[in-house]
Parts: structure tokens; sequence; C-alpha cells
């Protein structure tokens, strides 16, 4: 069945007319909507994100018929397999990407089964599907793979985010933060730009699976740490922009930065027995 919405926003219009193009598709086993439109965040230039489940690949001709308009493009490999294009009849971008329902079974089963964590974005996907909204659903697949991830936060996985992501912040030799220092030292503001969205993006994972959050995906992390994180350092915001903007110019001061924002997460997490005391037996945390 497709899911009916709101009449009046055109993005919404053409998101459902989209699904409702795929749904008659017989690979298409779902069509959802992700993104900020989904979670109610979205701002007047938000693109619509659909995400298409089918079980077989969607003939490149079928994918074409669909995605006419302004600037389309069909067969875009360079992240998840997709098609862009701006809807002739609203101006809305539009960014389809088409998954294979087993794959999404098995990220579900990925974190919420066997707790495997990821450098940065671990549970991003989880997230996605428990916040996406169901335009087409033909069997009932996606209500049952989206019941089965309202689910808990596990804690083996929790853990296993911040053993994986933690030691690469700044105690390891080949540490983010080490590495920010040495491209600092060699004015290399590329490397440092590089290594410190690095650092962030296990940094912020690391916060999420402390408060048992699924990540949020790559925008708005700020905000939505602020929204979603109660355990979190008092100065996130200021540290964050200012190793940001230190590391695009060399500046040394972004060791610092990365450094300070380490040192705020380990306090949390010896707070949350998730790290052990200085001193202490690291396998007692």
């Amino acid at each position: 069945m497709v899911s009916s919405g709101p009449m009046d926003d055109p993005a919404d219009v053409a998101a459902r007319r989209i699904a409702a193009a795929y749904a008659a598709l017989p690979e298409v086993e779902a069509v959802a909507l992700g993104g900020s439109r989904a979670t109610g965040s979205s701002g007047p230039d938000s693109d619509v994100d659909l995400y298409v489940y089918a079980g077989a690949p969607v003939p490149l001709a079928a994918r074409a018929a669909i995605a006419s308009g302004p600037r389309a493009e069909v067969g875009n490999l360079s992240f998840e397999p997709g098609d862009e294009w701006i809807d002739a009849a609203t101006g809305v971008h539009v960014d389809a990407m088409f998954r294979d329902p087993r794959w999404a079974e098995d990220e579900i089963d990925r974190v919420l089964v066997r707790h495997e964590a990821r450098l940065g974005y671990t549970t991003a996907v989880w997230q996605n599907v428990r916040s996406c909204r169901p335009l087409f659903d033909r069997r009932g697949w996606l209500a049952a793979l989206r019941a089965r991830a309202a689910a808990p936060y596990p804690e083996p996985l929790r853990r296993a985010i911040v053993a994986k992501n933690r030691p690469l912040l700044a105690t390891s030799l080949s540490s983010y933060l080490h590495q920010i220092e040495r491209a600092a030292a060699r004015g290399d503001a590329v490397a440092a730009s590089h290594r410190a969205a690095a650092f962030l993006a296990s940094f912020f994972d690391v916060l999420f699976a402390v408060n048992r959050a699924p990540h949020p995906g790559e925008k708005r992390l700020l905000a939505l740490a602020a929204a979603l994180c109660p355990l979190r350092p008092p100065a996130l915001d200021d540290e964050v922009r200012a190793l940001l903007l230190a590391a695009g110019s060399a500046d040394p001061a972004a060791a610092a930065h990365a450094s300070r924002l380490a040192a705020s997460l380990d306090e949390i997490l010896r707070t949350e027995g998730l790290l052990a005391a200085p001193g202490e037996d690291p396998h007692r945390a």
C-alpha cells in the first residue's frame, strides 16, 4: 500500500507521487521517506530522500522514466546506488537510493545481534530505518524491519563502539590527535582538516553511543547532540567549532581543542563505567 501524508506540502506531494511510481515496479518491496523530511527537521531547501528497497535490481530504463526532470542523474554509484533529479512539477531536489532488503536486514543484525562497531556512524543505518516514514510497503516487510529496529540500545554494542573508536581519538600511536599535531607542524591544512573530520566522526559515534542514541547521520550534529545527549562535554559547541577553524589553517591550536574534547569525553566514559580510571586495570572498565 502507498501511505498518505500532508496534502499541501509540495515536497510531500512529490514524495508520494514518486513512491507510487516505484510501487508499480515488481522488483520494489518498499519505499521510505528519510532524512530531515521524515524526522520533521527539514528546512525550505531540504531535498526529498527516498529509500527504495528492491529484491532485484531495478532496470535503469525504469528508473530513468521516474527520474524525469531537469538535471536528472540516473545510475549514480558514488555512494549508495541511486538517482538524483529536480522534480519538474515542484522544483524539489529528489535523491532516491536503492537498497537490497537483505542488506538492510544484515545492517540491523550487525548492530542489534552481532554488536559490530565501525569507525564513525556505526548506528546510522539503524537510525535511518527507525526514523524513516514508510510510503509503500508491498507485503509488510518494512513494517517488520522497523519493529525490529525499535529495540533498545544494546549494552554490548555501546561498549564495542567505545572500544573501537575511543583509542583513535587521542591515545594510540596512530590516533587522530597525533595526526592533527603532525599535520599542523608541517603546515598541512588539508591533512589537518581531514584528520579533524575523522576525529569528529569517531568522537560523535562514541558520544551518541554513550547516550544510547542511534547515530542521527552527518548533518546538524551539534544541534542533535544537544537534543539527544544529556551526557556531553560542557564546551562541546565551542571546542568543535574552534577545532575545525584551527585545522583549516593548520593552526597548532587544533590539537589542543581535539585533546580537550577527548579528555572531556573520557570523563563521561569513566562516569559511565566504560573506561578505567588512570592507573586502574583497563579490563575492569
